[in-house]
């Protein structure tokens, strides 16, 4: 039995106690509106309806805008398609990107970089037809942005396991490194060489890193048809 607790509401006094609970996160990725401590599901999804369409989590009656710059987003499309093909190959579930929001508890909505559910999770072997999906995935990926503090992490592996994910994989772009984590205190880390394995999550399936980061990093091979005509080389 997990000696974790679910998600309390804000505790203390100040924005720095909240923050602290949160992770140590930035300020600027709470949402003012509603209240801190005060928000819903309603709310994420009205937030993600509205201007500027915030993608949003919910911890502790908090709406925490989920960050994820260009080269993280990258990543997360290049894993999603290895995903995809893998498990379609194989018919083990269904993968879901960066918008898969998913309640992992009663007032705990996350949304992993990528994840993974296998069927024997999804009611009827088909994804809920909801904005917020009540699944808790098999795997969890998440893309490290700058903004993400070791805080905020530990906080996110706390809620993963608790709510029954089986595997989860940190990436770390900036040293093009990960970590696999089995259970919050129980890390293997993968150097820039390494590969990260399926394990009995996705038995068979293996990311390699390197490649991972080559094809993020990729440049055009040559020239591939027509260039695109610029102003002023319409023939007068």
């Amino acid at each position: 039995m997990s000696s974790w607790t679910t998600a309390e509401p804000p505790g203390g006094d100040t924005l720095a106690d909240l923050l602290h609970q949160l992770g140590d996160i930035p300020p600027e990725c709470i949402r003012r509106h509603p209240a801190p401590g005060t928000a819903t599901e309603q709310d994420v999804i009205a937030a993600r309806k509205g201007p500027g369409k915030r993608l949003c989590e919910l911890v502790d009656g908090v709406l925490v805008e989920k960050a994820m710059g260009t080269r993280e987003s990258l990543l997360a499309g290049i894993i999603l398609h290895l995903l995809w093909d893998f498990v379609e190959e194989h018919d083990l579930g269904q993968p879901l990107g960066a918008d898969g929001t998913m309640r992992l508890m009663p007032k705990l909505v996350r949304i992993p970089d990528v994840s993974f559910v296998c069927w024997e999770r999804l009611p009827n072997k088909e994804l809920p037809d909801k904005p917020i999906a009540d699944l808790v995935p098999d795997l969890a990926v998440e893309v490290l942005s700058k903004s993400n503090t070791r805080g905020e992490i530990q906080r996110k592996l706390r809620d993963y396991f608790l709510a029954g994910v089986r595997l989860v994989w940190i990436i770390q772009p900036r040293t093009q490194t990960a970590d696999v984590y089995h259970a919050p205190d129980r890390k293997t880390h993968v150097g820039k060489t390494g590969s990260l394995d399926g394990e009995d999550v996705l038995p068979g399936f293996s990311l390699s890193l390197p490649k991972l980061f080559a094809r993020a990093h990729r440049k055009p091979s040559g020239s591939r048809g027509p260039k695109p005509r610029r102003r002023g080389d319409e023939k007068q």
